[in-house]
């Protein structure tokens, strides 16, 4: 049986032809490129990857955060208790603990999820996804992989970016 996700991106897919989404990704990919840069959120090729089996995240990680983490799930907005913390501390990977984002550059974008408008330069890697048909840029931790989020250009000076990041898939680390 098909989830309505992947209904809808076959039903994209056979609207527009293979090559036209060809075509579009790679502009859009080029574009994201071009953002990624601006934004500071680079692959930083110094960060060692981890690696782990199915049964060593389902052990390390909540059922919720494994659903976020390592299926790209979303968490219901307004769930998560990180979304009103405004302490000073470091927003690390709930999978793998590297640093993601500093309590300075944490804002109340008023969507029930906490929101960024900078990431720690080099621990955060993005790509582009599809899965709602329209194209999106999909963030993940630069060590783990586990996806946080999507990062949108409606977010505050000095980025003008919005990281929208799972609560699940954070954990906070006090100064």
């Amino acid at each position: 049986m098909l989830n309505r996700r992947k209904f809808l991106g076959r039903l994209f897919l056979g609207a527009i032809g293979i090559g036209g989404l060809s075509l579009f990704t790679n502009r859009l990919a080029a574009q994201n490129n071009t953002n990624d840069k601006s934004s500071n959120t680079m692959s930083n090729e110094t960060i060692e990857k981890i690696e782990l089996s199915k049964k060593e995240w389902l052990d390390r990680l909540t059922p919720e955060q494994y659903d976020v983490l390592r299926n790209a799930g979303t968490e219901r907005p307004f769930t998560s208790p990180l979304d009103k913390l405004y302490d000073d501390g470091t927003y690390v990977c709930a999978g793998c603990d590297l640093p993601l984002f500093e309590s300075k550059t944490k804002f109340d974008s008023g969507t029930g999820w906490p929101s960024f408008y900078a990431g720690i330069e080099g621990n955060i890697e993005t790509k582009t996804d599809f899965k709602l048909i329209l194209p999106r840029t999909e963030y993940h931790c630069a060590r783990c992989g586990g996806h946080q989020g999507h990062v949108f250009n409606d977010g505050p000076q000095p980025t003008g970016k919005r990281y929208c990041n799972n609560g699940v898939a954070l954990k906070f680390i006090p100064a």
